[in-house]
């Protein structure tokens, strides 16, 4: 009987650290790049963080210094998904992502233009 209290004990926590990890695999700066646009390929560049608890950040255009920062007005998030809001040139956009691996995602820009995601090291 001690044996099986002393495995139900361990499975909760190995959950328990596993949910709380992923829980955090957003939290990080990322290189997002949309290919295809009229524009030409886009490349924004974010760190999300939380806060009290919801995922938030803003993206930069690393070829632009000078522009101003586009605020991520809403964050989706699930285990392996993650869907970003924002704002630019009058219109609402969303950049949904799928985790690849531990530093990649990809995905869609309004569900017309193919994404890609890269963790920066930092």
């Amino acid at each position: 009987m001690k044996k099986l209290s002393v495995l139900v004990v361990l499975f909760v926590l190995s959950v328990s650290f596993n949910t709380f990890a992923q829980s955090n695999f957003f939290e990080a700066k990322w290189e997002i790049t949309v290919f295809g646009t009229p524009n030409g390929d886009a490349k924004f560049v974010t760190k999300l963080e939380r806060k009290e608890g919801k995922l938030g950040g803003e993206l930069s255009l690393p070829a632009d210094a000078s522009a101003p920062k586009i605020p991520i007005t809403n964050i989706e998030e699930s285990a392996d998904k993650i869907t970003i809001y924002f704002s630019a040139q009058g219109y609402d956009v969303n950049v949904e992502l799928t985790k690849v691996d531990d530093d990649n995602l990809k995905g869609t820009l309004m569900n017309m233009f193919e994404t890609k995601a890269i963790r920066v090291k930092e």
